[in-house]
């Protein structure tokens, strides 16, 4: 047994040895490792940081030359760390990382709890960027979301670090991140806000700012109250939590009212050149490249866009004229929005989104609002898909009183015409007889059409008041720009959109997670009859207002019923219109519409501020002519594999005319009731 007995001691002490050497060999790589990552950290140039200033954002034009540039002077504005108030150091450390003060640079446990969050949630619901990893991303790094930027994200956190002590690093912190309403930098966030210097800022509003660094947009208490002291709130938790305020200090807090600076404060838009197009711009960046605003506004970064600056400035001329519009009532201004989109490409070459001093990133009538269309919506629901199907302008339909299974659409103004051709109808804008064309083809072609014009609709949008845009959610001028492009474009949807490509700071791409591609919409035959059709609203029709003295229009008004004014006042003023090489539409109305807060039925506004817009817009540019349909041949059913109103057309004479018979037949709805 002894030779057995001396195997088994070799073999333990092979497996020893073993053992030994790879935990030699193992500590050996580590130390390498850790020397290397030394090594780079080292490498790292974190000078910048001596500048006051972070790397400014460019926008170049359409002609890819520089349109504007965002550099926040914010350098004399600088804070000291002495001069930073404790609470607000706390509140800041609190909610964005509460370990600053005790890891180096990057928190290991912080990752790890943050790991653990999203894995057992199944999505990212919890990040682990220490303060010292924002700084290096907002002052050194392009906003790339790759394993590479981060890795570089690390490094220079470690070297800011190493060069830097903890109150420098958040003393820099502080007076360059943005806080949003056009603040960078604490002191100036201190006086937009509360009018305040950062000495005398109370805990409750320390808490408050520090919560805006998530999300400034959306959590500005000037725009979002509600959800900006809620955020305050669960800074001031975690404060009590983590132990840097009692409990007392707490209920005091939260208690406090919110007293913003109000009316006197600094108006932010004045800070940026262009800044519904920059906010806008934003909008994309967040959808198509999932850049945050302030990788935006501090990222670096090279945006090409489709901005024309003369026509953006053209834009916002006419809006501060107040001859333009409407006069309003002494507490509420008539609000508007507008948006030009060249619709051979989609790229949006001007947008504004609100008269009078607004706040940076404040609400943005050309791209969020979401109003009713009216009739606006007619050539895009009810006409197109009708022509599709075969039927031409001169064909006619019956205005006169209807209903629908109680549904009871009447004419602007009331009365009835009788037998109308289609294009008197659309001239004239006369309800019941788009109403009765939906009802015809069918509300399916109606939903079915607008889907392809890029409109988004519900299944609550499924009646026959989609005829005259009686939409649940509503669409914005950008919405209804990109739709009727279409017309102007042969039948061809471009995708509307501010942002061309987006570059860092060294001409790398930043890509994008989808591709913007043209979407066969309809034939350009039927594309070149609407727009016929819609250059008569402009000379002859309710669109007069719209005409451009040296150039062809075509476009539609639309209005919206103010409900309890006995027809006698109108909630929204409508006019999207276009000439071959660029589209315009405009929204008028009042933010909060009432009993003593809407447009009379008389107005035109929308069609005249249009007008003016397009008029300045085009100065210079060339006069082109729309192509020509080529004719609308007179509808032959026995030609069409699916013609819904075959039968109707048995009844016509060779002239188009509705006899007796089919005119008790246009009184029964073929394809359901209305809802």
């Amino acid at each position: 047994m002894n030779p057995v007995i001396k195997d088994k001691s070799k073999q333990r002490k092979a497996w020893k040895t073993f053992i030994v050497a790879g935990f030699l060999a193992g500590g050996l790589f580590a130390a390498l490792g850790w020397f290397a990552f030394g090594q780079l950290v080292d490498k790292q140039d974190v000078s910048l940081l001596d500048k006051p200033l972070p790397a400014p954002t460019v926008f170049y034009d359409l002609n890819d030359k520089e349109a504007l540039k965002i550099s926040p002077s914010h350098a004399a504005e600088a804070v000291s760390y002495d001069s930073l108030p404790k609470h607000l150091i706390d509140a800041v450390v609190a909610v964005e990382d509460k370990r600053f003060f005790e890891h180096g640079g990057t928190d290991l446990r912080g990752i790890g709890r943050a790991l653990m969050t999203n894995l057992t949630s199944g999505k990212t619901v919890q990040g682990a960027s220490t303060i010292t990893q924002q700084l290096a991303k907002n002052v050194f790094l392009s906003q790339e979301r790759t394993w590479t930027r981060k890795w570089k994200e690390l490094l220079l956190a470690q070297k800011i670090e190493k060069t830097y002590d903890k109150p420098q690093i958040i003393e820099m912190y502080l007076n360059q991140i943005y806080f949003g309403e056009g603040a960078w930098g604490i002191r100036k966030a201190a006086d937009v806000y509360f009018g305040v210097s950062v000495d005398r800022l109370t805990l409750a509003q320390s808490a408050m700012l520090a919560g805006i660094l998530k999300a400034p947009s959306a959590l500005s208490p000037y725009t979002h109250k509600e959800k900006a002291q809620e955020r305050r709130d669960v800074v001031l938790e975690l404060m009590k939590e983590q132990g840097k305020i009692t409990a007392a200090a707490y209920d005091s807090a939260v208690r406090e009212p919110l007293r913003l600076r109000g009316a006197a404060k600094t108006g932010a838009a004045e800070a940026i050149k262009y800044p519904y197009y920059v906010d806008q711009v934003i909008r994309e960046a967040a959808d198509r490249y999932g850049l945050t605003e302030n990788d935006v506004l501090h990222g670096g970064l090279r945006i090409h866009t489709a901005l024309d600056p003369r026509m953006q400035q053209a834009v916002e001329s006419v809006y501060a004229q107040a001859s333009a519009f409407p006069a309003s009532v002494a507490d509420q201004l008539i609000q508007s929005g507008a948006a030009l989109v060249d619709p051979r490409d989609g790229g949006i070459r001007a947008l504004i989104g609100g008269r009078g001093k607004q706040p940076f990133r404040g609400f943005n009538r050309a791209v969020q609002l979401k109003r009713q269309p009216g009739s606006t919506m007619k050539p895009i629901s009810v006409y197109t898909p009708a022509f599709e199907r075969g039927y031409t302008p001169k064909d006619t339909l019956l205005d006169e009183p209807v209903d629908f299974g109680g549904y009871q659409p009447h004419n602007a103004g009331g009365g009835y015409h009788g037998e109308v051709s289609i294009y008197d109808a659309i001239v004239n804008s006369y309800n019941i007889p788009a109403v009765r064309l939906l009802n015809d083809i069918g509300i399916d072609a109606g939903m079915d059409a607008a889907k392809r014009f890029g409109l988004e609709l519900t299944d609550a949008d499924r009646t026959l008041g989609l005829a005259l845009g009686g939409l649940q959610e509503g669409v914005s001028p950008l919405d209804m720009a990109e739709a009727f492009g279409v017309f102007a474009n042969d039948g061809t949807r471009m995708p509307a959109h501010s942002i061309i490509r987006i570059e860092t700071a060294d001409g790398e791409a930043v890509p994008a997670a989808s591709e913007l591609v043209p979407v066969k919409t309809t034939e350009p035959e039927v594309a070149r009859t609407m727009t016929s059709v819609l250059e008569g609203v402009v000379s002859e029709g309710t669109g007069e207002l719209a005409a451009l003295a040296d150039r062809p229009v075509a476009g539609k008004t639309g209005t919206t019923e103010m409900p309890g004014t006995d027809g006698k006042g109108i909630k929204d003023n409508w006019f999207v219109g276009y000439t071959p090489q660029l589209v315009g539409a405009v929204w008028l109305g009042y933010d909060h519409t009432d009993g003593s807060h809407y447009l009379t039925t008389t107005s035109k506004a929308a069609a005249a501020v249009f007008q003016k817009l397009m008029s300045e817009a085009l100065r210079g540019e060339p006069v082109l002519s729309f192509p020509k349909a080529a004719g609308n041949p007179r509808k032959k059913p026995a030609k069409h594999a699916e013609p819904p109103h075959a039968k109707k057309e048995k009844g016509k004479d060779k002239h188009g005319k509705s006899n007796e018979a089919h005119e008790k037949k246009d009184k029964q709805p073929k394809h359901g009731k209305s809802e």
